[in-house]
This record gives C-alpha cells, structure tokens and sequence, in this order.
C-alpha cells in the first residue's frame, strides 16, 4: 500500500500532532545540545504546517527512563525556536492537565512542544496500534487535535504508543523526512542504478550479517563490500559463534564472488601496523581495527564504478587517527564518485560529519535501527500503521 503523505491530507487551519525524533547528544555538564541535526531535518514538515496556517502540536522524547541523558525537552525547544525562526512554547508535561490546556487553547501559527513522550509510562511499551489507541496518552490528546503527522524514522522501528497510537484514531501522513527516508531507501532497493553497492562495517557483525544475506538473495545488491568487525568475521569465519557462524560460511560458499572483503588490514601495535589477511595469523584477527591500503584502493575502485552505494557502520575505528584511514579514504570515494550515495547510521554520519563529507553525499538519513530493518525488508511498525490507517477519514 502507498505511505500517505501531507499531499494526502487537508491539513489547512487545522490542529496538527507531529511525533518527530529529535533525540539528540547532550553535554554530560551543560545538557546542552551538541549536535542539532536531528532538529534540523524535521524543519521542512513544521515549516510546511506553519505556511499551512495550522497549530504544531510536538512529541518527541530525549534518552531512556534511567539513563543519564533522560531529560526534559527544554533546551530542544531553544533550538526549534532559532532554527525554525518562531517561538516554540515548552509545555512541561506530555498528557496531564497542563499539557491538555495548552493543547486546546492552541492557536494557527503557534508551535508547542510538549514534555519528553518517555515520561508517559506506557510509551515504550510494544503493543498493536489498537491497543495503544486505548492508552491514558492517546485518549488525552487525540481529541484536541484534528491530525496526526509521524516524521520519526529514526524511530519507525519501534511500536511505541506516541509512534503508532493515534494512527488508528486520527487522519494520519508520514512528514516530508519520514517520506522522503522511505522514497529514498525504496529506491536503492528496488530501482537502483546500477551496479548497485552496499558497504557495512561497524562494531558488531549479526545485523550486518543478516542485511547482507537479505541483500544478496534477493539481488537489491551487485556487491557488498565489509569492513569493521563484519569485514573481520567473514574473513576469519571462526570469530563468529553457533550459527552465525554457518551463516557466514554458507554466504561466503553462495555468494562469495559478490563479496568484496579486505585483502589486507590495520593491525594495533603499538600504532597501525597493515598486513595482508593471507599473512595475518587467525589467532590475531582480533587485532584488527581497520582495513588497509590495499583494500581502501579496492573499495574506491569498486565504489567509482558504482550506480548506486549505501554505507552503514565506519570500517575501522574511525575516533583514532590512527585507525581512521579507511572509513574516511572510502567516504571520500563515495562523495566524489557519480553514483547515488547514501549514508546511514549514527556513527557514520558521525564520521561524516568529522571527515567532512555529509553534505557531498546523495542523502544521508536519520536511521539507524530502522535503517538495518528496512534494509532486511521489514515492515517498520510505524510505516505499516500509516499504510494500513493513514490517510483515512475518521
């Protein structure tokens, strides 16, 4: 079924719930927010609403009940009011009285964002759209507003109740950020140029393990090039447990000619040592934390002859200069090829943002998560919602 979109929706004067994903780094000291680029990719969807003459009505949450990054939204509101160019009023409260009132007396072009969703203690709880429709948080303000607008992707994967709760009750589109991540990715997977190239590193290899195997049997990909530890467990098959393990084998004895793994390595001695894998004993695969000289050349190669490329996950340790050759060196190579580029991912947007190459990229999107399930064709809880309610007149 097609996601419905604001093109869907009469959304004009009218009072407007948007669930965004702004979670953002705090300063352990300060609180303040260190990165706002989470806040600015949901601009474009409050503007839209605005120009449109409606009431914003925000939710969005910060961290998790018990970490330390668990938080009110106040200095979130600071940073929509300067990016955005209006005031957004912070209302302290996500469903009590407070939070009803100011909702309800809410006026068109006025912007609010209530407190963080999280407080609300059944919001994490994973249950069916219906049953979060029953919620004390969805009863208590889906009769205040006239439209839902989910513009969350970096959150799609989760069923949670301000994410998929008010889908069933009220008239209800993806934002322009949740379309456009599911317009993008849908394309790389289903009607890409090509060759068609997916590159996956990182710290943990069974998603990336999954992703690939998905990717290679179905033909979305022509090649996946791995580097991280996922790059390390398929060259060294032994660092993987049970049956991961076979998995890797079995992918590697059906798909090895459409994986590209790394011919040498940077090895920690001290300092970066590279070494071809054929020469670096097994038992020491532990000590990789990057790829090398002659795989960074491989991959560039490969990646300037590509139609399309997507990375997810640095392909060393890209935080120390000694180990941050290789994720940045193929980064480049995408930026500069003519293919279309995606990066996903919190830590390789991360190093994008370091090495200086976000903004020379096709696309670079919010998910991380959601990303390795849309990528394993998942339906995400949140897109599935839309597509089965969205766009209804209730």
């Amino acid at each position: 079924m097609a996601l419905p979109t604001l093109d869907d929706l009469e959304v004009e004067d009218k009072k407007v719930l948007v669930r965004v994903d702004i979670n953002s780094p705090l300063d352990p000291e300060t609180l303040d927010i260190l990165d706002t680029s989470r806040i600015r990719r949901v601009l474009p969807t409050l503007q839209e609403l605005l120009d449109r003459n409606c009431a914003v009505v925000v939710l969005a949450h910060q961290g998790r009940p018990g970490d330390w990054d668990f938080r009110g939204l106040e200095p979130h509101a600071r940073a929509l009011s300067h990016h955005l160019g209006v005031r957004v009023d912070y209302v302290d409260d996500v469903w009590g009285e407070k939070a009803q009132r100011a909702v309800g007396e809410a006026r068109p072009g006025q912007v609010l964002l209530l407190g963080n969703v999280r407080g609300f203690e059944g919001e994490r709880d994973a249950k069916s759209p219906e049953e979060h429709a029953r919620s004390a948080l969805v009863q208590a303000l889906a009769p205040l507003v006239d439209v839902y607008v989910n513009d969350a992707f970096a959150a799609a994967h989760r069923a949670h109740c301000s994410l998929v709760g008010f889908i069933p009750v009220l008239p209800s589109c993806a934002g322009r950020l949740l379309e456009r991540e599911v317009s993008t990715l849908t394309t790389i997977l289903e009607r890409p140029a090509r060759p068609n190239l997916f590159v996956f590193g990182g710290a943990k290899y069974g998603t990336a393990l999954k992703v690939t195997a998905h990717l290679l049997e179905t033909g979305a990909a022509d090649a996946v090039l791995l580097g991280g530890v996922p790059g390390s467990v398929f060259a060294f098959p032994h660092l993987a447990e049970g049956e991961e393990r076979a998995a890797v084998r079995h992918l590697l004895h059906t798909q090895g000619d459409r994986l590209m793994l790394p011919a040498d390595v940077a090895i920690d001695e001290g300092g970066r040592r590279e070494v071809s894998v054929d020469d670096l004993d097994s038992g020491r695969a532990e000590l990789i934390r990057d790829i090398g000289a002659a795989a960074i050349e491989d991959f560039s190669t490969a990646i300037g002859e590509a139609g399309s490329v997507l990375m997810s996950g640095p392909l060393g340790v890209f935080e120390e200069e000694d180990f941050a050759r290789g994720t940045r060196e193929v980064m480049r190579a995408i930026a500069r090829s003519q293919a279309f580029s995606v990066l996903g991912g919190g830590h390789t947007v991360a190093a994008a943002q370091a090495f200086g190459v976000a903004d020379e990229v096709s696309y670079v999107s919010t998910g991380g998560g959601s990303l390795e399930r849309f990528l394993m064709g998942q339906r995400l809880p949140v897109i599935a919602a839309l597509e089965d309610y969205g766009g209804r007149k209730h």
